[in-house]
């Protein structure tokens, strides 16, 4: 086994309530798929129908980590979790941070299969080796907070580690996420509604073993040099020690592209009240870094004044301001915070949260909604903070309007006659940058595999940033060969796995190089890359299976290709999709969007091709 792995993967049958300790793939197989996001697609391709119903007990949810998990390579705290999303029905990764991802390493696992569904809720207890299914059932309507704190003090240890589902999750809320110890989440996709439709409440890990490392002398070398360039970069330095993620507020704002009132306008006129600089001057209590990680983005955070104080918890993070705070016009850091809080606690998606919220008071401005639907709640007005806070509340519950929140934006929007109003890209809700004023960004979101999202293909590093250097973001020319660069190195380093705020100070070179040293494969660049361009085609391919992927789904809402930037820096835009889409399907080698037979001969992938 080379270095960096365990060696074995937890397989939980949660309807024949069994459990066997399996060993990982062989070393063929690794070297192609790494681990964490790229591992959990070879296994739904080998064992899952991609028609599957994403909330059948015949669905698989895989918790997984990387080869370079808990090595104290930089940022690699994080572990994520792979299946077939009920929100989009994609493949579907979700990433996080915190400190359970290593833990799972330390239990002297590389990750767990969990299929099925228990009769009656059940958590899984993980600790070195052993494993068990305990009963769930006083834990079941829950908080996510509520849970870890009764499972440490039920298994007396406060060091244990924790994954677990809120009442979102539990009531199978499309835009459920899983929460780990209170302030982390995976939170895209639905993964929680997953959890819930398999009566799992929760994970809880302990271990104390060592991951191996297979050249130690060459990982230190590695480590120094990773970690000077992270020291000379102002982003991870400076900018996110000091302000953390929402230090991107009025940048974001200044180019005339933080998505306002759904999207409507780029420009937030009261963006400076939900910024990293305000956080850090009002709410901020400390720092709250991940397991591993030398730059320290997370915040810890206390409101002190009613009607949403006192409260504590973690966050809010730069996409949770915007979703809560700016795209549904509201400016109350204090209540924006506390929605953060409450979606945290109940567990979803703060992302998907808003951005529904944000859908459902443009339907509530067009009409669209009847008054009886929305009677006994703070009016859904942009604008309105009550009714934020409210609406995740009854979100979580499916309590009145909240069932349809429940559902997502597309199905929302679907449902009261104006499917236009949704923000999404293949049903999953577009995150808080505009395209329309940075337009390679634009083709990242239509051509992201698990839905609008902007961690496929980042970029706004060098097209607002100049990471890796400033390139003209009102252009659509070489967009294509950018995006397809970053999803390739993206999907490769969701498989090691690191934080992607590392590739602020340094790229695929030093990703390779770290996981080379690791396992003790003579793994260049290139072929670092290629595992990630394995990952895309074969995700595109499982989607191809599930609903038809291709062109057709490759595109953005009516209003970011058709209705230009009403105002800002990036007035009278619009993002020209096709003449980058034509580019990108070259440098891609698909057709129509989707991958040819040359391209996946060339990319061993013709098997799941048939």
């Amino acid at each position: 086994m080379p270095g960096g792995y365990m060696g074995k993967i937890l397989r939980v049958n949660l309807t024949k309530k069994k459990m066997k300790v399996e060993s990982l793939p062989g070393e063929e197989i690794l070297r192609k798929w790494l681990g964490g996001r790229g591992l959990g697609v070879y296994y739904l391709f080998e064992e899952l129908n991609p028609k599957v119903d994403p909330l059948s007990p015949e669905n698989k949810i895989l918790i997984l980590t990387g080869p370079v998990t808990g090595t104290g390579a930089p940022a690699s705290g994080r572990w994520c979790s792979v299946t077939k999303s009920p929100l989009t029905n994609t493949v579907h990764d979700s990433q996080a941070g915190g400190n359970v991802g290593p833990e799972i390493k330390f239990a002297g696992f590389d990750g767990i299969i969990i299929e099925g569904r228990a009769e009656e809720p059940v958590y899984l207890w993980i600790h070195d080796g052993e494993a068990e299914i305990r009963d769930a059932k006083h834990l079941w309507g829950r908080t996510t907070y509520e849970t870890t704190d009764m499972i440490r003090e039920e298994l007396g240890d406060k060091e244990i580690k924790t994954i677990t589902i809120g009442p979102a999750g539990e009531n199978l809320v499309k835009i459920a996420a899983l929460i780990t110890d209170k302030t982390r989440a995976a939170g895209r996709g639905g993964h929680g509604a997953v959890f819930g439709s398999k009566r799992l409440k929760a994970i809880a890990v302990r271990g104390h073993q060592k991951v191996p490392i297979a050249n130690e002398e060459k990982f230190r070398e590695v480590l120094a040099d990773s970690m000077d360039k992270i020291k000379k970069s102002p982003v991870t330095s400076e900018s996110l020690p000091k302000y953390g993620t929402a230090v991107l507020v009025n940048i974001i704002n200044q180019h005339g592209i933080f998505p306002t009132r759904n999207f409507q306008t780029g420009v937030f006129e009261q963006a400076e009240a939900l910024s990293g600089e305000r956080i850090a001057e009002t709410i901020l209590v400390e720092r709250d870094i991940c397991w591993g990680c030398p730059i320290g983005c997370g915040r810890y955070t206390r409101i002190k004044e009613p009607p949403y104080g006192p409260d504590e918890g973690g966050g809010p993070e730069y996409e949770t301001v915007w979703s809560l705070g700016a795209d549904c016009g509201v400016s109350d850091l204090n209540a924006v915070t506390k929605a953060n809080y409450l979606c945290n606690e109940l567990g979803l998606d703060t992302i998907s949260m808003g951005a529904t919220i944000a859908t459902l008071m443009e339907l509530y401005e067009k009409g669209k909604i009847p008054k009886h639907k929305v009677m006994g709640i703070p009016e859904p007005k942009f604008g309105n903070a009550g009714a934020v806070v409210e609406l995740v509340w009854r979100t979580a519950y499916r309590s009145g309007i909240g069932d349809d929140l429940a559902e997502g934006a597309a199905r929302l929007a679907q449902k009261y006659g104006a499917p236009e109003v949704a923000m999404v890209v293949r049903m999953q809700e577009l995150p808080a940058y505009d395209p329309r004023g940075a337009k390679g960004h634009g083709l990242a979101y239509a051509t992201s595999n698990r839905g609008g999202c902007h961690l496929r293909a980042y970029l706004i590093a060098p097209e607002v940033l100049g990471v890796p250097e400033l390139i003209d973001r009102f252009s659509t020319e070489g967009k294509g060969k950018w995006v397809k660069t970053f999803q390739d190195t993206f999907a490769a380093l969701d498989s090691m796995i690191v934080c992607k705020f590392v590739t602020f100070a340094y790229g695929a070179d030093e990703l390779a190089a770290q996981v080379a040293a690791v396992t003790g494969w003579d793994l260049t660049t290139e072929e670092f890359l290629k595992i990630g361009e394995r990952i895309y085609n074969a995700e595109r391919l499982f989607n191809y299976k599930s609903f038809g992927d291709g062109k057709e789904y490759d595109v953005l809402p009516a209003r970011l290709v058709k209705e230009p930037m009403p105002e800002g820096p990036a007035k009278g835009h619009v993002v020209e999709l096709e003449k980058m889409l034509e580019e990108y399907y070259k440098e891609r080698n698909w057709k129509d969007g989707r991958p040819t037979p040359e391209k996946l001969r060339e990319l061993n992938l013709e098997k799941y091709a048939k």
